[in-house]
Order: C-alpha cells, then structure tokens, then sequence
C-alpha cells in the first residue's frame, strides 16, 4: 500500500497540476530544493560551540552558459539564500508530516541549511529547465538519496493541490570522476487517472563533491540529455569553484 504524505487543503484536487508545477518548477532547482535559511550569528554565542563558518559565495561563471540549454528563452535568474528564505517560511505556515522521509524525495529538497548558490530556470520548447549550483556545508548523501527514492517509489500526497500519487524511478546516474551522482524521474498522477494521461514529469539530474553541488531539474516533455547536461554544467563549474 503506497505510504502517505499528508497536508492541510486549501485547494480543491483540480487545481493540483497547476500547484504542482509551481511547486516543482518555479521551484525546480529553486524552492522545490528547499531547506532552512541560515540564521543570524549571535555575537555572545556560547564560545564552545561555534556555529558552522559560512559557505564561500558562488561565482556566476559556475553557471552553464545561456547557448548551452537548447532553445531555452525567458531565462530568469535567482539566489538560493532568498529563495530557500522564502521557501523555510511557507513551510512553517503549511504543516507537513513526514512518512519515512518520502517527503523529501517528494519534494525534491536536495539542499539543506547554510547553503549559497545561484541558477537559471528557462522555458523550453514542452516545459521548463533549471540549474543550480550551491556550496553547501552540509552536503547530501547522494548515494542515500538514490536509496530513500526508490523505496519511495509510489506515494500519496495530500497536500494543498489536492490527492496526487508520485511514482519515482531511479535512474543510473551518469560518471563523474571524484564526484557522487544521482539520477531519476518522478510522475505526479492523479489517483485513478487513465494511462493515456501520464500526468507532469521531472527529471532530476545531480553531482556533489566535498562541498559543491550542481543540480539540474526539468518539467515536462522537454527531451533534453539532463545527465549530459548536468556533466557540462559541473566541468563548467569546475573551475570557478576552485575543483
């Protein structure tokens, strides 16, 4: 029987794909990757406990550059710190409860706290594409990821959109020479709906090493290589982040 993730509703189950694609798109490689923002440090901190040194800022030349994403357009760029801010709020406001930390995996939060980055998401000819780059003092476990994705294969969400069901598969994830890679897709259906209407798709493409982490999300049926393009992404990052 497929695990349950729960939320309050506001929204009546129609309106779910459109809640859905705000929520994985515009926050794809964004608020959908969410976590807590960093907090303020206190200058009588306790001084046998410092908090964690701040992660060192991302340079933009870590971006892919604009020709690489094929006929992508209306490119709008955006800064983790604001965003993962902005997203820590609205998840306070919206109570969620975990099931067997399917809820991550569901909601794409591959960053956590004390993280800084930049990225692009774009429209693409069948949907949208976004790229993150992130230092990140509390890197993810990829390989746990991977793990936790596919035993959270099939699950139910009622949250504010409504009832959909996820199905995630993981995928092989492409080879990247000292780094730790993660691969796999997700459908969001509505429960019962006839196999002729698959439903929204993404695809998640993501490279992690020592405190870097490149992610590269898309929605919809854009066709692209993201595990291609999630390699260029971190050769071009390479570089400015000092790899």
């Amino acid at each position: 029987m497929a695990a349950r993730i729960r939320r309050t509703s506001r929204f009546s189950p129609p309106q779910w794909r459109g809640r859905a694609v705000a929520l994985v798109a515009s926050a794809a490689a964004v608020a959908t990757i969410s976590g807590a923002s960093g907090e303020s440090i206190q200058a009588a901190a306790t001084p046998t406990a410092p908090p964690p040194p701040a992660a060192p800022a991302v340079p933009p030349a870590a971006l892919l550059p604009p020709e690489t994403v094929p006929n992508a357009s209306a490119r709008d760029g955006f800064d983790l710190g604001r965003v993962l801010s902005t997203s820590d709020i609205g998840s306070r406001v919206e109570s969620r409860i975990d099931v067997d930390g399917c809820e991550d995996v569901v909601h794409g939060k591959l960053v956590g706290a004390n993280a800084t980055g930049q990225g692009f998401q774009s429209a693409v000819p069948g949907g949208q594409v976004s790229e993150l780059v992130a230092r990140t003092t509390n890197p993810p476990d990829l390989t746990a990821w991977a793990g936790q994705a596919a035993r959270c294969s099939k699950v139910t969400v009622d949250d504010a959109a409504g009832t959909a069901v996820s199905t995630v598969t993981v995928h092989p994830a492409p080879a990247v020479p000292n780094a730790k890679t993660l691969s796999y897709e997700q459908f969001l259906t509505l429960p019962g709906q006839p196999p002729e209407l698959p439903g929204l798709r993404l695809r998640t493409v993501a490279i992690a090493a020592d405190d870097v982490l490149v992610v590269l999300r898309d929605v919809g049926t854009t066709g692209l290589d993201l595990d291609a393009l999630a390699v260029t992404a971190w050769q071009h990052a390479a570089g400015p982040l000092g790899r």
